[in-house]
């Protein structure tokens, strides 16, 4: 399943979070505690893929923006020098 068939992750969070109230509860049958298992380990899976995908994102944007704060100071840098 790719990112795009995926719910968001508000989405996929929420029906985690009410699959899990649901199976701490209890009185579901095995049958249904097995298929909401099934669904929550695949919601945890979705989850984790958007939260690593948005990781992945902030990384490069901190990455970036330390290269250009590098660039903006080796050209204070090189005024100072030519002053």
């Amino acid at each position: 399943m790719s990112t795009s068939e995926q719910p968001p992750f508000e989405e996929a969070f929420t029906r985690l979070e009410e699959a899990v109230h649901t199976l701490e509860a209890g009185g579901v049958s095995l049958e249904e505690a097995t298929k909401l298992f099934e669904e929550g380990m695949r919601l945890a899976r979705v989850c984790h893929q958007h939260l690593s995908a948005t990781e992945l994102k902030i990384t490069h944007l901190q990455r970036s923006f330390g290269e250009q704060m590098e660039m903006l100071g080796g050209q204070e840098k090189t005024k100072d020098t030519e002053q």
